[in-house]
C-alpha cells in the first residue's frame, strides 16, 4: 500500500516516499481525516478498517477540535473518549492557541 501522489501535499513535513502507511496508522489516519479533502478521506475508508480509524480519534492527539468532533459524530461515540478533548492536552491547547 502506498499513498497517492495527488494525497501527498498533506505530509509537506515528512518524506513521503519513505512513509510505510502500514508502520504509521495513526499518523497517516490523523493527518488524512483532519487536514484532506473527500479523496483523502475515501482512501484511508478504503485502506484501514473503522476499528483502526477509531482507535486513531481515541489515540492521537492532534486532531482540530472541529474534525475530531466531526468523525466522533460519524463514528457514533463521545468527544469524551477523543484523545485531543481530554485534559491535560485541551488545556494545554488552548494556552498555546487560545482562540
Amino acid at each position: 500500500m502506498r499513498i497517492p501522489k495527488s494525497l501527498h501535499r498533506y505530509f509537506w513535513d515528512v518524506d513521503v516516499k519513505k512513509l510505510d502507511p502500514k508502520k504509521k496508522p495513526y499518523f497517516i489516519i490523523s493527518r488524512l481525516l483532519d487536514k484532506g479533502d473527500i479523496e483523502a478521506v475515501r482512501w484511508v475508508r478504503k485502506h484501514y478498517s473503522d476499528k483502526e480509524i477509531k482507535e486513531t480519534l481515541q489515540n492521537y492527539r492532534d486532531f482540530s477540535l472541529r474534525s475530531a468532533s466531526f468523525w466522533a459524530l460519524i463514528y457514533n461515540f463521545s468527544i469524551k473518549k477523543v484523545k485531543c478533548f481530554q485534559e491535560p492536552y485541551l488545556s494545554m491547547r488552548k494556552t498555546l492557541w487560545p482562540y
